[in-house]
């Protein structure tokens, strides 16, 4: 194995920088193929020479890299209190191969480019976490710390390997055990359609101001930054930013600015929309999307959310007051944003792809001991409440806290990984971390 290392400080945090080559096949490990996986480690600067149990922060996404800290604050100021911190840059993102349009156009053919993007879903990062885990970190337990799709990826981690686990905590994201997008996207846009009425109600002089600029792009030809046509359903994208703290000030302050002097749409809006919703930073969020619910036995994920949207008129784009949108994917994205285009054939066949491999192993699930907490969001607009607190029924050793109090990102409170600590704590700790598996 070749190991490489770059240790330095960034304020009161001790940073050790992993890369290691990867198979980027574990199912046939052997073919010679590799890509390079990154992970930080991150510890107390005076304890750095201790053995403190491990955490691993599963980033939520899909094509989420880890965290770049500037300070030490938030749940990770919490965490480094008892733990060494790693921070992975899942596949496909940061340092860990990252997958781009460039990236993606030089596979091959769509099929090709299909297969490939299919080695970068759960299981395979899982198994890149467990080889980190027994090569570089010894072969002790350790515990993880996933928020939003890093809640599916703990399940995906328990179903193949709960001995590998001290503890698990899941912030908004405990998936169903039964993946469908179908039923996730039922269920979502009613969610996103109470967002909509609420940011109406806090800001009712806004309502005008969205049919003025959705008419406006029916009309016209507005072009962004990079010559890509704003139309007014990439326009009603941007209520994706619905389900975090604080979304609606942030949309209302955009569109504060919306039009200037002339009556024109303002460069500055023109350009915040363009960086809000041209995906150039992590388009596998937009490429895998529907993907992280392919699952034996569900069949196809058929571009689900299109289809829930058709059988919706309230989301229309002809509709007034227009509806914004939220965590939704759809196949006219891959014509009209640029960054996405070299993935649309390769997206294509995944959303018709049936055979998938399995995601979760329900009995390892129902029999596993791994100690879990998990932070259940009632308002979330993007994990749905119910099904996480089924999840929590279908998962042995598994608890949660249910509470309004917080929006999807509420990991930034880190009142909330200390809540999650405690529950584990109180119902007798974690597994031992010394053990090895």
């Amino acid at each position: 194995m070749t190991h490489r290392t770059t240790t330095y400080l960034l304020p009161g945090i001790a940073v050790t920088d992993h890369t290691v080559d990867v198979p980027l096949d574990w199912r046939h490990p052997d073919d010679g193929r590799t890509i390079s996986l990154f992970a930080r480690e991150l510890v107390d600067p005076v304890r750095r020479g201790e053995e403190l149990p491990v955490l691993v922060f599963l980033q939520g996404g899909p094509g989420g890299k880890g965290p770049r800290p500037v300070s030490r604050d938030g749940w990770i100021a919490e965490a480094l209190r008892s733990h060494r911190v790693l921070l992975l840059d899942q596949r496909g993102t940061g340092r860990s191969a990252r997958i781009d349009g460039r990236a993606i156009a030089a596979i091959g053919d769509a099929t090709e480019q299909a297969a490939y993007l299919e080695r970068f879903r759960a299981d395979s990062i899982v198994d890149d976490a467990e080889y980190l885990r027994r090569t570089v970190f010894g072969g002790r337990r350790w515990s993880t710390l996933g928020q939003s799709y890093g809640g599916f990826l703990t399940l995906t981690y328990l179903s193949r390997a709960p001995e590998a686990l001290a503890a698990c905590y899941v912030t908004g994201g405990l998936a169903s055990v039964q993946p469908s997008a179908a039923e996730v996207y039922r269920r979502t846009y009613p969610r996103t359609e109470r967002k909509n009425l609420a940011f109406a109600e806090r800001y009712p002089q806004d309502v005008d101001t969205v049919s003025r600029i959705a008419d406006r792009l029916a009309e016209e030809e507005v072009l962004l930054p990079d010559g890509d046509r704003l139309t007014v359903r990439r326009f009603q994208n941007l209520g994706i930013d619905f389900g975090m703290k604080p979304g609606y000030e942030r949309l209302h302050w955009l569109l504060d600015e919306a039009f200037d002097a002339g009556d024109r749409l303002s460069d500055t809006f023109l350009a915040q929309v363009w960086g809000r919703t041209s995906y150039i930073d992590n388009p596998l969020f937009i490429a895998l999307q529907e993907s992280i619910y392919g699952s034996a036995g569900f069949g196809a994920t058929g571009w689900a959310a299109q289809a829930e949207r058709d059988a919706r008129p309230a989301f229309a784009e002809t509709a007034r007051p227009l509806r914004f949108t939220g965590e939704m994917v759809y196949p006219w994205m891959f014509e009209e944003i640029r960054a996405l285009r070299p993935f649309r054939d390769a997206v294509e066949l995944l959303a018709t792809k049936s055979d998938w491999d399995p995601l979760y192993d329900p009995d390892a699930l129902r029999a596993s001991t791994v100690p879990v907490a998990a932070a259940v969001y009632y308002d979330d607009m993007y994990v749905d409440a119910q099904l996480q607190l089924e999840t929590v029924e279908a998962v042995g050793g598994a608890t949660a806290w249910v509470t309004n109090e917080y929006e999807h990102d509420g990991i930034q409170d880190a009142a909330v990984v200390r809540r999650l600590f405690a529950m584990v704590d109180e119902r007798g700790g974690r597994r031992d971390d010394e053990e090895h598996a």
